[in-house]
């Protein structure tokens, strides 16, 4: 039997996998599973976050309100990139991949060119707490509640506020909500926006918990469409659960045999999710109401 810190120890891994799969996956769940809009920009709006939320934390701001500043510009800036860009690109979604692939090359080499290879980072807050022999760190246990939150914040603002009626017309039959006098236009920029702050409040909630470079987007898009194809198109239904199932999968082979096992175990997942279930755990669970 294992012993009790080895249990509180993979508990501890398992819901810090989960909390970073969710936080990841939240804002490209959005984008593509309500939108239709593979962006492979992602990433760098997650790198934006966590540059944004390091250069105002260094000016003296706390975390939690330099964090609301990085989710906030990424949220412009997907605005921005959504009018100038995405807008002519619906329905395109081989176009939408070149055109954010493009995009994040640009916002990674920019950065590179304009900030140097790296950031000087920002201290990990609340320091640590002991559970049994082991030590634990309190903000990890932060980033989980946090992903929870956004995901109840996420049901809620989508099925209960004027917004999220509007935007779910919006995206479901966008003629007949243009009809009815809906400007789908801002709508449609909106939700891009949302997304893409979700993305930037990512980057600044790890922030203080990683190395700052150029290319770390690459770090957390990886995961996050892995979570996305095995979750399937609804971000409420399929987000959690991919989470909490690529976060078990993840943390078992992580502490079987290292990070790499617990990469490879991840794309194993999506492999097998991809060959039996094409829409995801989402699409399973809605064959399954009806």
């Amino acid at each position: 039997m294992p012993g009790f810190d080895a249990v509180i120890g993979f508990l501890y891994q398992f819901g810090d996998a989960a909390a970073f799969l969710v936080l990841c996956a939240s804002g490209l769940a959005i984008i593509f599973g309500m939108m239709g809009v593979i962006n492979l920009a992602h990433g760098e709006f997650i790198m934006g976050g966590a540059y944004t939320t390091v250069t105002v934390a260094k000016l003296g701001v706390p975390l939690p309100l330099a964090v609301l500043c990085g989710a906030l510009a990424a949220g412009a800036a997907g605005m921005v990139l959504e009018r100038l860009v995405i807008r002519h690109l619906y329905g395109r979604p081989l176009d939408t991949i070149v055109a954010t692939w493009g995009v994040s090359l640009i916002a990674s080499q920019g950065t590179l060119i304009l900030l140097g290879p790296s950031l000087s980072d920002i201290s990990t807050p609340l320091g640590s707490v002991e559970i049994g022999a082991l030590s634990y760190s309190v903000y990890r246990f932060v980033l989980m509640g946090v992903a929870a939150a956004i995901l109840l914040g996420l049901y809620v603002l989508f099925n209960f506020t004027r917004f999220g009626v509007l935007a779910r017309a919006t995206i479901q039959v966008p003629h007949m909500a243009e009809t009815l006098g809906v400007d789908t236009r801002l709508i449609y920029s909106l939700t891009f926006g949302i997304g893409a702050a979700l993305a930037g409040a990512t980057g600044g909630l790890y922030a203080p918990t990683m190395t700052l470079v150029p290319t770390m987007g690459v770090q957390f898009i990886t995961e996050a469409f892995v979570t996305v194809v095995v979750g399937g198109g609804d971000v409420f239904l399929g987000t959690a659960p991919a989470g909490i199932v690529l976060g078990f999968i993840k943390s078992g082979m992580t502490t079987w045999e290292g990070q790499l096992a617990g990469q490879i175990g991840l794309l194993v997942a999506v492999i097998l999710v991809i060959r039996v279930l094409p829409r995801g755990i989402s699409g399973l669970m809605l064959r399954e109401r009806a």
